[in-house]
């Protein structure tokens, strides 16, 4: 159980399947589990290939300076954290679908070793008819997740006004903005927490993080505090 390398592909996609949900390797704020893992990177891991794990890899360097700070036990290893298992969730698309198309001649009765009648294909043929049209009349309820996003200035000088309002400015088609508060951090700094509810397939996380982050004036970095399928 636990982290198993930083290095190899297999290693990475663990990490990053561990970091698509969390903001933190424990907890929900930095300490010594990601100091741990943090050093345990030869350099910043590839955005493309493993976002979840770069965002969280660039957050976490913001807290370089505080790195001694942070609560938690420093002598424990990178591979004390991680996933309870080191094997990846198996994609839906690829298990073998319950009831194949081909197979619903089972569900109306069929015997190839007999010569069936006319009007029983016939009537076999209908109701495959009727069934593959209710089938394709069937549409999906798109799949949203409410969010719960924190956005950290860059000091207590920052304009949090402003900051929220280019950040609610960002429209996007399957985004929604919700409530905000701004929540305290320390040395009389704020950061704004604002929840918004995303389509899955339309908005990417990752991508609108970016998009907040191209505020410099305003934006150090920005985080998911939590994520929750609706």
């Amino acid at each position: 159980m636990g982290f198993t390398d930083f290095v190899s592909d297999a290693g990475l996609a663990i990490a990053n399947n561990f970091l698509s949900t969390r903001s933190y390797i424990v907890g929900f704020t930095p300490s010594q589990a990601d100091v741990v893992t943090y050093k345990a990177f030869s350099g910043a891991p590839d955005a493309a290939k493993y976002p979840h794990v770069a965002r969280w890899y660039k957050h976490i360097a913001t807290y370089e300076s505080e790195f001694s700070t942070l609560p938690g036990d420093p002598s424990k290893a990178y591979t004390t954290y991680g996933p309870e298992s080191v094997e990846l969730p198996t994609n839906p698309k690829d298990k073998p679908a319950a009831a194949d198309e081909d197979d619903m001649d089972d569900l109306f009765g069929s015997d190839e070793d007999e010569e069936e009648d006319p009007e029983v294909v016939k009537e076999r043929e209908a109701r495959l008819a009727e069934y593959k049209k209710k089938k394709e009349g069937k549409t999906k309820p798109a799949a949203k997740s409410l969010v719960t996003l924190e956005v950290k200035p860059w000091d207590d000088e920052t304009d949090l006004a402003q900051m929220e309002k280019n950040v609610r400015a960002i429209e996007k088609d399957g985004l929604v903005w919700g409530a905000s508060k701004l929540v305290a951090v320390g040395f009389g700094i704020k950061k704004l927490q604002i929840n918004l509810v995303v389509e899955d397939e339309k908005v990417s996380t990752d991508e609108l993080q970016q998009q907040i982050e191209e505020d410099e004036d305003h934006v150090q970095s920005t985080d998911i505090a939590a994520m929750q399928k609706l």
